[in-house]
């Protein structure tokens, strides 16, 4: 049986719980896109030059696609995207990669990549509104920022964990340190992820709707993506992944597509 360290005492405890309460309340920040309270230790300008220096990494390390038909589809569809976002002192910067990963992403600044690779799985221009909606909306929200500055929190965490454990035996260290990171992991980072990936799906749904583009297509894209991928032992379990399942991020974009098809046809008038 695992003995509770002799640090951890009801004061203790009662200390460490109103520090962790203080810090977060420090750290909160109202979005403005969402209205939701969040943790973030990092300011807007903080997360773009982080997104810039990676951008500028990948586009070092990357080969650039020079394809003209390629670059026009993904330049038209990201501005007419780029029009329905509010990213304050955005320098937007839309690169196509030539690369088969089936992948896009947006970082924090306006920096958009885009593999050749992910363009057989979206089809058209509204399938690829769906992807780059999506990658738009996790900058909007800055889940970037509150993703660095949960894991800041979960280091903090550590940092304490040792000290509290240092006059304990090496067994003991061992036996809670591998817990708290299992723990952490388990009941922490991955459904922060996933509840991530869910919000940007609902968003850049909408995105795409005011954006001009049939919101069925989301629904389309991530059909083709599940029946892609359906092979057994591919994916691990939801429990155990940064994503959700595709039938569930399906049965999400399901329930919101009248509210997505209203935006849309408003933007049609």
């Amino acid at each position: 049986m695992i003995s509770l360290p002799s640090f951890f005492k009801p004061q203790h405890i009662l200390w460490l719980s109103w520090t962790s309460v203080l810090l977060f309340l420090a750290a909160c920040v109202q979005l403005q896109e969402s209205g939701r309270s969040v943790f973030l230790v990092t300011t807007p300008e903080q997360e773009a030059s982080m997104g810039a220096e990676s951008f500028a990494q990948l586009k070092a390390g990357g080969k650039i696609s020079g394809d003209p038909v390629t670059n026009s589809q993904v330049q038209r569809v990201a501005q007419n995207l780029i029009r329905q976002v509010n990213v304050p002192n955005a320098n937007w910067e839309v690169v196509v990669f030539d690369d088969p990963t089936p992948n896009a992403f947006a970082l924090p600044g306006g920096k958009i990549g885009v593999h050749t690779g992910i363009l057989p799985l979206t089809q058209n221009d509204a399938g690829l509104a769906a992807v780059l909606g999506h990658e738009l909306a996790h900058v909007t929200l800055r889940h970037g920022g509150q993703r660095f500055s949960q894991q800041s929190g979960i280091m903090l965490g550590y940092s304490a964990l040792g000290i509290a454990l240092a006059n304990e035996e090496y067994k003991t260290r061992q036996l809670w340190q591998t817990a708290a990171g299992i723990g952490s992991q388990v009941f922490l980072t991955l459904p922060f992820s996933r509840s991530h990936e869910y919000e940007a799906d609902r968003y850049g749904m909408t995105y795409m709707a005011r954006a001009g583009y049939d919101p069925q297509e989301a629904i389309n894209f991530w059909k083709r993506m599940e029946a892609a991928s359906n092979q057994p032992g591919s994916k691990p379990p939801e429990w155990l992944s940064t994503h959700p399942a595709d039938s569930n991020r399906i049965k999400q974009l399901q329930d919101l597509l009248p509210q997505a098809q209203a935006e849309y046809q408003r933007a049609r008038l």
